[in-house]
């Protein structure tokens, strides 16, 4: 009844404020959840946003959507590269955050995908790569930027990562991996393969576990940048382009709630306070997460989620949790 209800009947504000001055950063904007999100940006006055997207030509498309339905100036909405399915692509992209922005108050990792079937990408299930592992291999390339824009401007910048409530779909059956193994048994194929129904909410659980995590390891007293995940809810988007079932199709018709509506939530999420630090944000408010992550055995399996994922970031890009 709580998702029906949410879907339903739930009634999310409208975003309002002013973020004059602020920069800005979505990934996964050219379409969607994101695109909307950056709509609102520009809306409310926004110094700076950049469209982070794979494909350049679809980014300046939306780029000039936005501009037209905004009339914001053609001079603050930038469009750069970066593939998620590509660690060179995220370490060339966040270098350039690094290099190119003189702050960044907001940074929404929404890039995410829903794969239909098993496919690789780097080294992984690419599911996993998208929406779990270059997303905090970004966050653990560009803090030093959020961390010196809090230095800088005496603000505390956010850092959220798009999740979703089909993570509590599954309790993760990796779980029974041996000790340093949850993720390679994650993406074996035979198990990802044998569970595929409950693949992409594994991607989605791992975040939620690791943001707890580096929350619990890098708590507000110690890191200036605030960290959250959240829930958008149902949404039509293009994100469940590889599901072409009727059922999937007809959930939508009836459930889903707008692009736009579905962005107020990851607009209410990144414009939150340190009270939000590791937490799990639905409906444009502080929600729970599901009763497996809560739960003495999910904390358990949160530790060693977090201390492989460790291991994972520091084989790609050496030293790179240091940064935090």
């Amino acid at each position: 009844m709580g998702f029906l209800y949410s879907q339903l009947f739930k009634q999310l504000p409208y975003p309002t404020g002013s973020y004059n001055g602020k920069t800005i950063v979505i990934t996964g904007s050219n379409v969607g959840l994101g695109k909307e999100a950056a709509r609102h940006f520009a809306r409310m006055g926004a110094g700076k946003i950049i469209l982070a997207v794979r494909n350049l030509d679809k980014g300046n498309s939306a780029k000039v959507d936005i501009e037209t339905t905004t009339s914001c100036a053609n001079d603050v909405i930038q469009v750069w590269q970066v593939d998620m399915a590509s660690y060179a692509s995220v370490e060339s992209f966040a270098a350039r955050v690094n290099a190119e922005l003189d702050r960044v108050d907001i940074f929404i990792a929404n890039a995410g995908i829903a794969p239909a079937k098993y496919a690789i990408a780097e080294d992984n299930e690419a599911s996993i790569t998208v929406n779990f592992i270059s997303t905090f291999l970004l966050a653990a390339l560009v803090v030093p930027k959020l961390k010196s824009t809090a230095r800088l401007y005496n603000t505390r910048p956010m850092f959220s990562i798009v999740s979703s409530d089909v993570h509590a779909h599954t309790t993760l059956p990796q779980k029974s991996a041996p000790n340093g193994k949850i993720l390679t048994t994650v993406n074996d194929r035979a198990f990802a393969e044998k569970h595929w129904n409950e693949q992409y909410p594994v991607s989605k659980l791992l975040g939620v576990f690791c943001v707890r995590a580096l929350a619990e390891k890098y708590p507000v007293s110690t890191l200036p940048v605030t960290f959250n995940c959240v829930n958008p809810g149902l949404c039509h988007s293009e994100l469940g382009r590889d599901f072409p079932t009727l059922a999937f199709w007809l959930i939508k018709l009836v459930l889903a709630r707008s692009t736009e509506v579905g962005s107020r939530t990851l607009v209410h999420a990144a414009s939150q306070d340190a009270a939000s630090h590791g937490q799990y944000m639905t409906d444009c408010g502080t929600g729970a997460p599901s009763a497996f992550v809560t739960s003495e055995e999910g904390k358990e399996v949160q530790e060693r989620v977090w201390d492989e994922l460790v291991l994972k970031l520091e084989s790609i890009k050496p030293n790179c949790m240091s940064n935090f």
